[in-house]
């Protein structure tokens, strides 16, 4: 199929792009590397594609105040090979499964965060890290946690005359360790199931925190506070009859040709245990170092 007609605009500043979104028919294009298949299976029928990209303040990467924030128009690629980025180790740990080069090449850190999809590896990385997503729209701007940004499978909190303007991922500190995995048909397939892990030690190495996403187990990435779990048991084996039980509580993505919930579930359980030891050696390995 092809596209339904639609009209097409690249303002130059942030105002005029608010302006072209204003009565909610217009939609945003950044990388439109989820958008235009959608629009040729005609999924969407915006009456106008909001061009983003000539507005200088939304390509803007670095690290500021303690994190690591991304603009709208930023290009997952540069985020992969900027240094900047390896304040924030998770994503470069991410970053190699997100699609394919070609893809990342022009897909945007933030088109993946506004398309949600329940699969996708970098709204995973934002949860676990608690990362902060910065909107602006006719209210104004604010500010919203990525774990209540999404709200269900390809639905967020941004309303149809908002821009998502960046999104900002801490650094990590020292003592600070991450996990990532996951299992797909294929290498740049979305996941069958995926887990996102970030663990914190004090300088003894003992736990002070653990944080574990999920993603492909659902309609939206599932994240959890599991710090009691890593101190009674700390290496892999160990861990597995706990994040099985885990497994049980937040897998609940029904069943298809690729796997079943069961399948998923072992998938989540052991892919859970492996990365949250992983991510506490790692933790321990960067106490002095930040």
């Amino acid at each position: 199929m092809k596209a339904a007609p639609f009209a097409y605009v690249r303002p130059g500043s942030l105002d005029d792009v608010l302006g072209e979104l204003a009565g909610g028919n217009g939609k945003v294009l950044a990388g439109g590397q989820s958008l235009v298949p959608a629009l040729a299976m005609r999924l969407g029928r915006p009456g106008t594609l909001v061009d983003i990209t000539a507005v200088p303040e939304l390509g803007e990467l670095g690290v500021r105040d303690g994190g690591l924030r991304v603009g709208a128009a930023v290009r997952q690629r540069a985020v992969e090979h900027d240094p900047a980025a390896r304040a924030v180790p998770l994503i470069g740990m991410a970053m190699p499964f997100v699609g394919h080069r070609e893809l990342r090449s022009r897909g945007t850190v933030c088109g993946s965060l506004a398309h949600a999809d329940p699969a996708a590896e970098l709204p995973a990385v934002a949860c676990c890290l608690d990362a902060r997503i910065e909107l602006i729209g006719p209210a104004g701007r604010r500010t919203i946690p990525a774990t209540e940004f999404v709200t269900g499978a390809m639905s967020t909190a941004a309303g149809p005359e908002d821009l998502l303007l960046s999104v900002t991922f801490p650094a990590a500190a020292a003592g600070e360790g991450h996990g990532f995995a996951e299992i797909a048909r294929r290498h740049g397939d979305f996941a069958l199931a995926g887990v996102v892990t970030r663990v914190r030690v004090d300088r003894d190495g003992a736990v002070t925190g653990a944080r574990l996403t999920g993603f492909g187990i659902s309609d939206r990435a599932v994240t959890r506070e599991v710090t009691p779990l890593l101190r009674e048991a700390e290496d892999e084996h160990g861990l597995r009859p706990a994040t099985a039980a885990l497994a049980e509580e937040v897998v609940d993505t029904g069943g298809d040709t690729h796997g079943s919930t069961g399948y998923r579930r072992r998938l989540f359980g052991v892919l859970a245990a492996r990365e949250l030891s992983r991510a506490l050696r790692r933790a321990r390995d960067r106490r002095e170092t930040a």
